[in-house]
């Protein structure tokens, strides 16, 4: 990392990163990638939300009923294929570049926010 790599923790706090709970997933047929459509649980405040993700590598869609997730919910909307992707749920690439997704270890309240 370079020193004009370097962000202000004003900059972190720009991106708000929430934990919620997927409450249906559904194939995604029409995307680029194998995918699954996600709407997810963020609580009371910020609600039910959608998301596309490529987490088909390693996760089954029963896998990923009720399991809880991180997500950026203040990015604004992409079109992705056919659905509007509302959330961008986040993971870490495996040693084959696929993704594993960023968990709580502990169950926590749907809409926490990282910090």
């Amino acid at each position: 990392m370079t020193v004009e790599d370097q962000i202000t923790f004003d900059d972190f706090l720009k991106v708000d990163i929430r934990i919620g709970t997927i409450v249906e997933v559904l194939p995604f047929p029409e995307a680029r990638k194998p995918a699954y459509r996600l709407k997810i649980d963020f609580g009371p405040d910020i609600g039910i939300k959608k998301s596309s993700a490529q987490i088909t590598a390693h996760y089954s869609a029963e896998d990923l009923l009720n399991r809880q997730v991180a997500a950026v919910v203040n990015f604004p909307p992409r079109q992705i294929g056919p659905m509007m992707s509302e959330v961008l749920t986040v993971g870490m690439p495996d040693e084959n570049g696929e993704v594993v997704l960023l968990e709580v270890s502990k169950s926590v309240p749907n809409g926490g926010r990282l910090f």
